[in-house]
């Protein structure tokens, strides 16, 4: 087919093709209807593959591994209509992961379905939950000959796809390469204890926060890691993170106190982006900018808020926010485009409009403040101080479901299959070296929960821990959970 009928006018057929890629799914279907050329030029291969490439479905495919692109994207859709529905009617499978029998939990991180848990016995443990083995090998400390259970207590954990960091009470530092093995191949030693520690998401990059020193570490052109840059500050820091896609050099940005700096490893640079106004309470940060909730100086005189710096300019966007009580978490990074959610101590979940400034929904989420929450286009996960886990399908204002544990809620991480959570005690018992036979009770010693919601991985027979559905659930949408268990079990 060379010429195409296009109104009065004659068009060649790759200037056709130039034309519909503009059109979005429902738009080529109805272009589909108006005659046989155009059907021909709507199902197209080029012009599936490309909405299967901005839709996100099959990303490292190229246009030649499958014949009829739209039907992979039908498939694709459908897909991920079953996946929502598992997670509305939370349908699925939910393990606990295994716990040391002796130790109390400390910290929890993941990424994409990769858990990584340190205990107060020293040891720090890590799972596939992708694979739904949950066989959790330990990562081994610089001394083979040590015995086990007489580390520090594991201060911060952190992982990424390829890298592992684990931080101890005694200002010990070990990395670990996953695609190695078992032992680290980095150990770095401060002075102090480790108060603050940051992983990149992307890159070999670590900085760590111990007194008043800010140290960044990553790998030569030769593949040893090196201190990167050394930075000092005036007050301790309470938190810290890297700038993602900073490629080569890291970039991170470390909150103190009421002063927050932007630390850039290539220069040495220190950059004071806030200073001398409330102190700091949470803190994320995406490519290129930062989001800081601060203290507020009560109703009176100025609520808390939420701050958005450039990270580029060094200068404030937005001031967000206004409330009463001070916000405790804040996710910038893995939120939609133009939209931020934070928590606060209210137990009010808030979703922020970046581009009016204005806060676009308010849900009372908990009892007590908000310790982690996380978005994507239509649903909220939260955790609470008080062990509740809640999910939310937020364009219609709505709960989901709930879930309970009995300590606060550190970590929330989801994607579109799956959900990982993580109860961490407030204050962890530590092992005595007098009472080696103590063993804390199963209730004291945390819990991380993964969830599965895959279409292919569904397992009907996995307990489900207990929740209890919202009272104000409409009967006309499938969001009233019964209970996993009988009320004379629970």
């Amino acid at each position: 087919m060379n010429d195409v009928p296009f109104f009065d006018i004659q068009l060649p057929y790759e200037l056709a093709i130039n034309i519909f890629q503009y059109l979005d799914r429902k738009e080529l279907g109805r272009c589909a209807q108006v005659s046989k050329t155009w059907k021909v030029i709507a199902e197209d291969e080029v012009l599936w593959y490309r909405l299967c490439q901005q839709e996100g479905h099959l990303p490292d495919s190229s246009i030649s591994d499958y014949s009829c692109w739209k039907l992979i994207f039908q498939e694709c859709r459908a897909k991920e209509h079953m996946l929502q529905t598992n997670w509305k009617n939370r349908k699925g499978a939910v393990s606990e992961l295994e716990h040391i029998p002796d130790a109390v939990l400390c910290d929890v991180h993941s990424h994409d379905g990769v858990v990584i848990a340190g205990y107060t016995s020293g040891d720090v443990r890590v799972w596939d939950t992708r694979t739904w083995d949950y066989v959790a090998p330990f990562l081994e400390s610089e001394d083979e000959e040590d015995e086990p259970g007489l580390q520090p207590n594991v201060s911060f954990v952190r992982i990424n796809s390829s890298l592992a960091v684990a931080a101890y009470e005694d200002g010990f530092l070990n990395i670990w390469d996953l695609r190695i093995g078992r032992y680290p191949i980095h150990r770095f030693e401060h002075d102090a204890r480790i108060q603050a520690l940051a992983l990149s998401q992307d890159d070999a990059a670590v900085a760590t926060a111990s007194a008043f020193d800010v140290v960044m570490l990553s790998p030569n052109e030769e593949g040893y890691w090196q201190i990167a840059a050394e930075f000092e500050v005036p007050k301790l820091v309470q938190h810290l993170e890297i700038v993602p896609e900073t490629r080569r050099y890291p970039v991170a940005v470390a909150a103190a106190g009421d002063l927050m700096y932007l630390l850039k490893a290539e220069d040495s640079a220190r950059t004071l982006l806030y200073a001398h106004g409330p102190p700091v309470t949470c803190l994320d940060v995406s490519a290129n900018q930062v989001a800081f909730g601060v203290q507020g100086l009560g109703w009176v005189y100025e609520g808390s808020k939420i701050l958005v710096y450039s990270l580029e300019a060094g200068r404030r966007l937005l001031k967000l926010g206004n409330v009463l009580r001070d916000f405790t978490c804040v996710n910038l990074n893995d939120s939609p485009p133009n939209l931020m959610v934070s928590g606060n101590r209210d137990g009010r979940v808030r979703i922020h409009d970046l581009r009016t400034g204005n806060i676009a929904l308010s849900l009372s989420a908990h009892q007590l403040g908000v310790s982690a929450v996380q978005m994507d286009d239509w649903k909220i996960v939260s955790g609470g101080e008080e062990g509740l886990v809640s999910v939310w399908d937020y364009r219609m204002n709505q709960k989901l479901w709930e879930v309970y544990s009995g300590h606060p809620v550190k970590h929330i991480s989801f994607s579109s299959r799956s959900l990982i959570t993580a109860n961490v005690p407030y204050q962890p018992v530590v092992r005595n070296a007098d009472r080696d036979s103590f063993t804390p009770h199963r209730r004291h010693r945390g819990l991380i929960r993964a969830y599965e919601f895959a279409v292919d991985q569904l397992a009907f027979h996995s307990p489900l821990p207990a929740c209890r559905s919202s009272c104000d659930t409409m009967a006309t949408h499938y969001y009233d959970l019964a209970l996993a268990f009988p009320y004379n079990h629970v």
